[in-house]
């Protein structure tokens, strides 16, 4: 849209369909998202409004509400769907606190789809080969990119808490500052959009998929989640002796209730699994913990003010707002209810089947399909569109023979 027509105000309008558009570019049944495909109002959200700082030509990006024009937010609406979860814990007196912890990996350019990924040359002439964990080295050639990430965070009003190497090959990982659950998802948003377009700039690719490298750890996007108290602020996990409340357990036993339910929210490719199936630090459970990095609910060490529940599941292929009002909804849920969570595991343990968690798509999509949790707190619309669009990838998917079956099976038939 030109500058001329958004300062006037000029309504943008888009068909009801994209919010379902499958990752090839399809979409199913018109009657997941009715069968006129009429069109939804597209509302510029002010405080979202940002001059694109990596942009020559003058440009701007707002994030925006996907409304019917009777006012009211689509269903189909990801971002709508988590305003409505915060405004249920706002029912209630109470407003949630979130932060995540984004990882991602910076690669070459990879023109060729069939060959795997490579970090970029390095300042030796080398490519990184897996010892830079937690390096504070400028070696891999990077800091003239991240030097501009930082300047185009900074003029997006980006907070960071912290920047680091992770595990794997030529991985980072970022760490935004806690607040606003629907500030942090637009943040997460906006990051992610801003990452690829100033590698992009160096002739870099991010990747945020799940698991890009074989034998090297997945990436995540760790929610942290805290709950307090409209009136006062007080973190309503903690009493005012600093011990756990009944709230915080019922939170928690929440979040274990809807876990396997909600696995198709919180990973939601088929490469989401590839991370899964391989748990280490990507807990495939709906089990809690205090600071065990083994449970898919970690209760990181901290002080009672900042007592919080850190959601492991969701990959940084993740849509944040789902995400985020998923976990939250899940939440709420266990505190409307008075859930009780199982007991806390430490140390090596086996995962009981109760608290075992969908371990493929098809099996994901299945529990959610058959889940009346998620009906309850998203809509049928909602629940019904989101699985015959991912049903799509699905099936694209295995529409295609990969490279491991032509070369393991095609001599042992």
């Amino acid at each position: 849209m030109t500058a001329a027509g958004f300062l006037e105000g000029r309504r943008l309008q888009m068909a009801r369909g994209v919010l379902l558009q499958c990752i090839m570019g399809g979409y199913p049944e018109s009657r997941f998202y009715g069968s006129d495909d009429g069109d939804l109002a597209l509302v510029p959200d002010p405080a979202q409004l940002h001059r694109l700082p990596w942009s020559q030509q003058p440009r701007a990006l707002v994030i925006c509400d996907a409304d019917e024009f009777s006012g009211e937010s689509s269903r189909l609406s990801t971002r709508g769907q988590l305003k409505a979860v915060i405004a249920r814990y706002a029912a209630r007196g109470l407003a949630p606190v979130v932060a995540t912890e984004l990882e991602f990996f910076v690669f070459a350019p990879n023109p060729d789809p069939t060959q795997p990924f490579r970090p970029p040359v390095g300042l030796d002439g080398r490519r990184e080969d897996g010892f830079s964990a937690f390096s504070i080295s400028s070696n891999n050639g990077l800091r003239p990119f991240f030097s501009e990430v930082y300047e185009c965070m900074a003029a997006l009003g980006l907070p960071r808490d912290t920047f680091m190497h992770e595990m794997g090959v030529s991985q980072f990982e970022i760490n935004l500052l806690h607040g606003d659950p629907l500030l942090l998802a637009d943040q997460t948003f906006l990051f992610k959009h801003l990452l690829k377009e100033v590698a992009l700039k160096h002739g870099l690719t991010v990747v945020c998929m799940a698991k890009p490298l074989a034998h090297t750890a997945g990436s995540s996007m760790h929610i942290h989640q805290s709950v307090v108290e409209l009136c006062s602020g007080r973190n309503v996990f903690s009493d005012e002796e600093g011990q756990p409340t009944a709230t915080f357990c019922h939170f928690i036993g929440g979040q274990q209730a809807g876990m396997a339910d909600f696995t198709a929210l919180f990973a939601p490719n088929v490469n989401s699994y590839q991370r899964l199936f391989h748990p280490y630090a990507s807990p495939n459970n709906a089990c809690w913990s205090h600071d065990n990095r083994a449970a898919g609910l970690r209760i990181p060490a901290s002080s009672p003010v900042a007592r919080r529940v850190e959601n492991r599941l969701p990959g940084a292929d993740a849509n944040p707002y789902l995400a985020i009002a998923a976990s939250l909804a899940a939440g709420l849920y266990g505190i409307e209810h008075e859930l009780e969570p199982s007991a806390a595991i430490q140390g090596e343990f086996e995962v009981p089947q109760a608290l075992s968690l969908p371990c493929t798509l098809h099996a994901a999509l299945d529990r959610l399909k058959r889940s009346q949790l998620a009906i309850e707190l998203f809509g049928t619309e909602f629940i019904e569109g989101y699985v015959a669009s991912k049903t799509l990838e699905l099936t694209s998917f295995h529409d295609e023979i990969t490279p491991w079956e032509r070369r393991v099976l095609a001599a042992q038939a």
